[in-house]
């Protein structure tokens, strides 16, 4: 069939399949049964992830094409609902359905219904669940794919929609589709080559060059020293375990808030400490494929003495400890990029010298002024 949704229609849409001999509903009453459906049709899909980023693809049950977990909204269902049904009932997985990562509409098909498809984040899945799922081993059974090996077994219609819904996870925003195609406009999925055509040839409107722009995620961080020039590093509750950084967080750009607003708000959070920022250190550009560029703005917190070191007060549930640690020792507890940060900052605080301008922890490499190369000049003899 040239289009349906990601479901199967009932086993007895019309009369009692055991009376036939294939025992399945025939195709004119499959198309009975969709006809009478109020249009358009809606649906609800699963990107079910592992922890190493591979998606769950499965056989679909009336056709040889492989397909997506989920199925089609029944009665009073939302979206998400649909989905959980669909999960439990396809692969024995009870869990939480995640955010929306697309929406796509579909034009009528064979079966004369649109379809809406919504699109889910399911996971990543712990490793002993994701391996314990009904059906998610064995011959012939659903499979945990590479990205770019989904796309080249899933149907032509359902590939897209999976590179669009992950462009969306990565970038934290939504696709808007229309059969398959990331729509202009669309916050995510729209390929950079074409977002760029499209704003040289005036396509957008103002709404939609706004949703379209690439993003930014900003934070701003304070660098401490105490008395012995040790940095002051604090100790997350969440992400990778025995990884430490600067005091610091998200800027709450959507609320007014500026950088310098942000360091201060986020020290006292963190540490219990209301100290103004002094002045700012370094601006860090890091950028990952796929993903939003990161923003970080550093400032210079000066020397804490012992008196304000022993008025740390951690915020409960979000830091686990603090410490002050010797340069020398960022290597084993900070990431590479966020070590050259901060060399990079206490030098600039001891020289004077700055804001920098870091991409990744390096300063960025200033273009070079034109002039006549030195050499001895020709004159007349």
């Amino acid at each position: 069939m040239p289009e349906r949704p990601s479901d199967r229609p009932p086993d007895r849409p019309y009369g009692d399949p055991s009376e036939r001999p294939s025992g399945r509903p025939s195709p004119d009453e499959v198309r009975q049964y969709y006809a009478a459906r109020p249009s358009p049709l809606v649906a609800a899909t699963a990107i079910v992830l592992d922890p190493a980023g591979r998606v769950l693809v499965r056989p679909a049950s009336y056709r040889s094409a492989a397909e997506l977990p989920g199925g089609t909204v029944e009665d009073t269902e939302t979206p998400e609902e649909a989905l959980a049904r669909e999960l439990e009932a396809e692969l024995g997985l009870s869990v939480p359905v995640g955010r929306l990562l697309a929406v796509d509409s579909r034009r009528p098909g064979s079966l004369g219904r649109s379809l809406i498809t919504h699109v889910h984040l399911v996971g990543p899945l712990p490793p002993e669940q994701a391996g314990a799922l009904r059906g998610a081993t064995g011959r012939a059974a659903a499979r945990w794919l590479a990205p770019e090996e989904a796309y080249e077994v899933l149907p032509a219609r359902v590939a897209p929609r999976l590179r669009a819904a992950l462009a969306a996870l990565y970038a934290g925003s939504l696709a808007h589709l229309v059969d398959g195609v990331p729509q202009p406009g669309s916050p995510a999925g729209l390929d950079p080559l074409r977002r760029t055509a499209l704003e040289h040839a005036g396509s957008f409107d103002a709404a939609s060059h706004r949703a379209a722009r690439p993003k930014a995620i900003t934070a701003a961080s304070v660098v401490f020293t105490d008395s012995a020039g040790r940095i002051l590093l604090v100790e997350p509750s969440y992400g990778n375990s025995g990884r430490w950084n600067l005091p610091g967080g998200g800027i709450d750009s959507d609320l007014g808030e500026t950088p310098r607003d942000a360091a201060r708000r986020e020290v006292r959070e963190e540490l219990g400490l209301d100290l103004a920022p002094g002045r700012l250190l370094a601006v860090n550009w890091a950028h990952k494929h796929g993903y939003p560029a990161r923003i970080r703005f550093l400032y210079d917190g000066g020397v804490l003495g012992a008196a304000a070191l022993g008025r740390i007060r951690l915020a409960p549930f979000e830091l686990l400890r603090w410490r002050a640690v010797p340069a020398a020792d960022l290597r084993d507890l900070v990431k590479p990029s966020l070590r050259r940060q901060i060399e990079a900052c206490l030098r600039a605080r001891a020289e004077g010298t700055g804001p920098l301008e870091l991409h990744a922890g390096r300063p960025a490499e200033a273009p070079r002024k034109k002039g006549r190369k030195k050499g001895r000049k020709k004159g007349k003899r």
